[in-house]
């Protein structure tokens, strides 16, 4: 009688559980990140000459015309180089006056030998030397114009000041950007999208993308991909996406944040609940259920992502294989189960 104990242990009943039957199904990754609203077109003025800002004549969110002052340097330097400029070339054009009479004189006189041909070429290098000296006076005067027209910023477009780059007061350099504008009305928003989110979506059309304010999620705007940055940020391993906004978002400026979200195709995977995931010495496992035996194998699986309420598989699990999902705690490798629907 005591012999025929460990055979009747070893005789247990079938293990009630409940099973999902492995299914490939298409997948949607869900994103949602933050950006920033950016002009389409954007724009850096600067003076082409370093100096000291003694006014800019606009601010943040200003709408200006083409022609208009933006920004100005101080131009006492520019001033007096003018009026140096001016001076000179006065006293080169007077100079060239005298060389021309005294070169006419001395070409008359020759004619009729009255004075030597020496003194007429010596009269006539004087006037060349004139002329060459007025036209590097008028040279010198454009010079100095454009040195006092170059202390002044105007606006090359129509445009909308972004924001300013410099105080006045502040010393600038030559090229130094002191505003930033956008040109025309387009907008942009400028995402830093993990580049693991750009390798796993596998549509080949342009994902439908949606925008909208942080504190307002109800108002939405559509956009479209416009451009997206071939290089990955080594610092953060992100890659900068340009969305362009179909319409304006209301309320929503340059440099404002807004939220933009999306669902691409990432092609066909097993998906599993979470309570059929357990774990075996190599990591990850499930239980799958031998259809013949009844017999149950712990198999170690390939994750390619989690979600809030299931378990997205690169492999592991082949489509149509019976997968515990309750009653896992009490298996072990071998033990026979049976469906509860079967019962």
């Amino acid at each position: 009688m005591v012999s025929l104990l460990p055979c009747m242990a070893l005789a247990e009943d079938p293990l009630v559980v409940q099973a999902v039957r492995a299914e490939q199904v298409e997948t949607r990754q869900h994103l949602s990140l933050t950006g920033e609203i950016s002009a389409r077109e954007m724009v850096q003025t600067a003076f082409p000459t370093g100096g000291r800002i003694a006014e800019i004549a606009v601010e943040d969110g200003d709408r200006v015309k083409a022609g208009e002052v933006l920004a100005r340097i101080e131009k006492v330097q520019q001033e007096q180089s003018l009026r140096a400029a001016e001076a000179q070339l006065a006293a080169t054009r007077a100079e060239y006056d005298a060389a021309q009479d005294a070169d006419r004189r001395q070409t008359a006189l020759l004619e009729r030998g009255a004075t030597t041909r020496a003194a007429r070429n010596a009269a006539a290098d004087r006037f060349a030397a004139a002329v060459a000296r007025r036209a590097q006076a008028e040279a010198e005067l454009q010079q100095a114009r454009d040195a006092l027209e170059d202390t002044v910023i105007y606006a090359q477009n129509d445009a909308t000041v972004i924001r300013k780059l410099a105080e006045p007061g502040q010393v600038v350099g030559a090229a130094q950007p002191v505003l930033e504008l956008a040109l025309g009305e387009g907008l942009d928003a400028v995402f830093n999208v993990p580049e693991q989110k750009m390798l796993g979506t596998t549509e080949a059309e342009e994902p439908t993308i949606i925008l909208s304010p942080i504190d307002r999620p109800n108002v939405q705007v559509p956009g479209f991909v416009r451009e997206i940055s071939p290089l990955v940020d080594p610092a953060t391993g992100t890659v900068q996406v340009t969305i362009g906004l179909e319409e304006p978002l209301p309320g929503l400026s340059y440099g404002d944040t807004v939220r933009g979200t999306s669902q691409p195709l990432e092609g066909r995977s097993i998906v599993l609940p979470w309570s059929t995931v357990t774990a075996n010495d190599q990591g990850t496992a499930v239980w799958v259920i031998d259809p013949a035996s009844g017999a149950v194998s712990l198999r170690g699986i390939e994750v390619k992502r989690y979600t809030s309420d299931s378990v997205l598989l690169e492999g592991g699990v082949e489509e149509g294989e019976l997968v515990v999902s309750k009653g896992a705690q009490l298996l072990y490798p071998g033990r026979i189960v049976v469906l509860q629907e079967d019962i």
